[in-house]
C-alpha cells in the first residue's frame, strides 16, 4: 500500500494558516482547451472565476461548480480525452481518482511553474506529486451566541456535544426553537461523512492496524451511532434530507442556534445576502465538540487542491495547470480573503476561519487517505438511516455497515 505524505495541517499549520503560492499569471503558449469541475461553494467561484481569466488568444475555459461532483468525476475523467482537464479535490476525493488511474503526477509542471508553492501544499505519493493544496476546511460548531445568552449560557458551555445537547434541551423548553440543531445529515455521503467525523473523535482506529479489516463494530462505534441519534432528536424530522447548502439556508433563515457545517460556508453566513443583521451578529464559530469523555473534536480535517487530468493532451494539461495556477494567486486571494481558510500567501485569517483553526489546534484528526477509505464512507451512508429513524439498534445498523463494507472492499479487492 502506498503511504500519502499529504498536507499536514498541524497545530504550528493552523496557527499561521499562511503558505507562499505563487502566482503564475496566465501566459498560456498557444491554443488549448481547459474545463474545471468542482463542488459548488464561494470559495471554489472565486477560483473558477480567477482560473477563468486566462480565457482569449485561443484558450478557452469552460467551467462547472456542481454540487454533486463526486458522483461526476470518475466517468468524466475516464473518457479520452476526458471531460475535464482540472478537477477540485479533497482528501478523500484525491484517493477515489488515484484508485482508478484518472490523474497524472504534476512534478514537472511544478518545476515549470510552481516556483513559489511552498511544500506543504504539494501532495505527495511515492515521490509524485499529486495534488495542489489551496485551502484548509473542516466542519465544526456554528452557534447563535444571542440565543444562548438566553438560556443562560456561553461558548464555553458547548464544547462538548454533551453540552450541546443541553444547550438544545433548553432552548427548546424556553419555546425558543423546537429544532435547534442541525448537522449534515442528508443520506449518502453526508451521512457517511457525520459518522466518520463522530468516530474520530474517540481516537479509536477505524481498521486493524496494517490492514483493510473494518473494526467499527464495538463501544466507540454504538457511542458514536448514539450521539449522532441524540443530536438528531433535536433537528426537523427532515434532518435526512439536510445537506450543505439546506443546513445554511436554515442558518441564514434564522431556524438553527447549534449547527456543526463545513468551515467554508462561514463566508456565506456572514456576508450581507439571504440573511438578517440579528442572525449575522449573533453567529459565531467554535471547535468541534468533543464527546463520550474525550478531548479529541469529532471532525476531520480537510484540504481542498487540484488534479490535473491524465486523459488529455500534455498542451491542455499545462495549460490547465497554469489556468489553476491563476486561480490560487494572491490577487484573488486579497479579493476574497474571507471565502476560505487559504494556504496561499496574502491570506489574513479572520473570524471566518476561526472555526477551521479552533478544530485544527484542538488536535482533530484529518480525514483518512485510505485507499479503501470511500468503501466504509459509502457504507456508512447508506446503512445508517434506519438506525436514526429508531427502526434498528446501533448494533444491528454497525453489523450492516460491517458487512457492507466487507462486500464492497472484496469486490474492490482491498480484501
Amino acid at each position: 500500500m502506498s503511504k500519502f505524505k499529504t498536507f499536514a495541517f498541524t497545530a504550528t499549520a493552523a496557527a499561521m494558516l499562511v503558505s507562499s503560492a505563487a502566482n503564475a499569471g496566465c501566459g498560456i503558449n498557444g491554443n488549448a482547451n481547459v474545463s474545471i469541475l468542482g463542488n459548488d461553494f464561494p470559495a471554489l467561484h472565486a477560483v473558477f472565476s480567477a482560473a477563468e481569466q486566462c480565457a482569449g488568444d485561443g484558450v478557452t475555459i469552460i467551467k462547472n461548480h456542481n454540487k454533486d461532483f463526486k458522483n461526476l468525476m470518475v466517468p468524466a475523467l475516464s473518457s479520452s480525452p476526458a471531460e475535464y482537464s482540472a478537477v477540485t479535490v479533497a482528501n478523500g476525493t484525491l484517493v477515489t481518482l488515484m484508485n482508478n488511474d484518472l490523474v497524472r503526477p504534476l512534478n514537472d509542471l511544478v518545476e515549470k511553474h510552481g516556483a513559489g508553492l511552498n511544500k506543504t501544499q504539494l501532495v505527495s505519493v511515492d515521490g509524485k506529486i499529486m495534488a495542489i493544496a489551496f485551502m484548509a476546511n473542516a466542519q465544526h460548531l456554528f452557534y447563535r451566541s444571542d440565543i444562548l445568552e438566553q438560556v443562560g449560557l456561553t461558548a464555553n458551555d458547548v464544547q462538548t456535544y454533551e453540552q450541546v445537547l443541553d444547550a438544545a434541551q433548553r432552548i427548546r423548553d424556553a419555546g425558543i426553537m423546537e429544532y435547534p440543531v442541525a448537522l449534515n445529515t442528508k443520506a449518502g455521503w453526508n451521512l457517511g461523512e457525520e459518522f466518520v467525523n463522530m468516530y474520530l473523535g474517540t481516537g479509536s482506529n477505524m481498521f486493524k492496524a496494517g490492514t483493510a479489516e473494518v473494526s467499527i463494530n464495538n463501544a466507540d462505534g454504538v457511542a458514536t451511532l448514539n450521539m449522532l441519534k441524540q443530536l438528531s432528536s433535536y433537528s426537523h424530522p427532515d434532518f435526512l434530507t439536510f445537506d450543505s447548502n439546506t443546513t445554511q439556508a436554515m442558518w441564514e433563515g434564522g431556524k438553527l442556534a447549534l449547527a456543526t457545517m463545513w468551515g467554508s460556508r462561514t463566508a456565506g453566513v456572514l456576508d450581507d445576502e439571504g440573511s438578517t443583521p440579528e442572525v449575522v451578529n449573533g453567529t459565531n464559530f467554535a471547535a468541534a465538540p468533543s464527546f463520550n469523555g474525550g478531548s479529541t473534536p469529532a471532525s476531520s480535517l480537510w484540504w481542498d487542491g487540484f488534479v490535473i487530468s491524465k486523459n488529455v493532451s500534455d498542451a491542455d494539461a499545462e495549460a490547465s495547470f497554469v489556468a489553476m495556477m491563476n486561480g490560487i494567486s494572491t490577487e484573488m486571494v486579497q479579493a476574497n480573503n474571507d471565502a476560505a481558510t487559504w494556504l496561499i500567501n496574502g491570506y489574513k485569517p479572520s473570524k471566518a476561519a476561526s472555526g477551521v483553526a479552533a478544530t485544527a489546534m484542538n488536535g482533530a484528526s484529518p480525514y483518512p487517505m485510505l485507499p479503501f477509505m470511500g468503501a466504509l464512507h459509502g457504507a456508512a451512508g447508506a446503512e445508517l438511516a434506519d438506525f436514526l429513524q429508531g427502526n434498528e439498534s446501533a448494533e444491528q445498523a454497525l453489523s450492516d455497515m460491517e458487512a457492507a463494507y466487507t462486500t464492497a472492499a472484496k469486490e474492490k479487492g482491498f480484501l
